[in-house]
């Protein structure tokens, strides 16, 4: 980790696992604030400042899912991850359209929560030729990936971590098809059937907050993959 230590808000009320995983991270170098409630957690989250989310979603006073609805009103950039005994995949698509970056499910080993962390930690694909070039014209758009935001008419739209890398990845190869192994591959670290429902409805999402330019639109590849065409 760097000198300045990476700030993890954690609300988890099952107390021995949220106090082992506060041992295992602050053991790799993070720093974490763990709540047991998600009302803690909310008010903990609005008079600190943390780099990364991992939200219980059964939680007393309030659950993950209400918790990180309102984290989003007001910061679309923190990464949220839940840490949650559901695995149906109706409950983790719900989080994904919340804002959520990830998920993973108990009991889970602790070094794949720590590859998760990382992964989130990294914004921008290894060799992408936008680890440089952090502003790009999409468009009518400004995107700013560094600040995760679109620009347009002097309004500016936030985005999520994820929604950003997504878009990012497709900006890096505008008018070239991804093959959705690739952007699961490098985002996700696995092709997986889950992932990749997640991943359509990022795209859905995404689609939406570009609908202002119809010169810019990402356009399905039957069987292959996406591309985000810029005329």
């Amino acid at each position: 980790m760097s000198k300045n230590p990476f700030h993890i808000l954690l609300a988890e009320d099952d107390l021995h696992l949220g106090l082992l995983l506060v041992d295992y991270l602050e053991s790799e170098g993070f720093e974490v604030k763990l709540c047991k409630d998600g009302e803690k957690a909310w008010k903990a989250f609005q008079s600190g400042k943390f780099d990364l989310c991992l939200l219980d979603v059964m939680m007393p006073e309030m659950d993950g899912f209400t918790l990180a609805a309102a984290i989003r009103k007001v910061d679309q950039q923190v990464p949220v991850l839940f840490i949650t005994a559901r695995s149906m995949k109706d409950d983790k698509l719900k989080g994904y359209d919340l804002g959520a970056d990830d998920y993973i499910v108990k009991p889970f080993d602790e070094e794949e929560l720590l590859w998760k962390i990382k992964a989130l930690v990294r914004r921008i694909p290894a060799g992408s030729p936008l680890e440089k070039q952090e502003i790009l014209q999409l468009g009518k758009y400004r995107f700013d990936v560094a600040n995760q935001s679109l620009l347009l008419n002097g309004k500016t739209k936030r985005i999520t971590g994820r929604e950003c890398d997504i878009l990012a990845y497709l900006a890096s190869r505008q008018n070239q098809v991804v093959k959705r192994e690739e952007l699961l591959t490098n985002l996700w670290g696995e092709n997986d059937y889950f992932f990749g429902r997640s991943l359509d409805v990022f795209i859905t999402k995404i689609r939406k907050y570009l609908k202002d330019d119809p010169n810019l639109k990402i356009e399905n590849v039957f069987g292959v993959g996406f591309v985000l065409k810029v005329e």
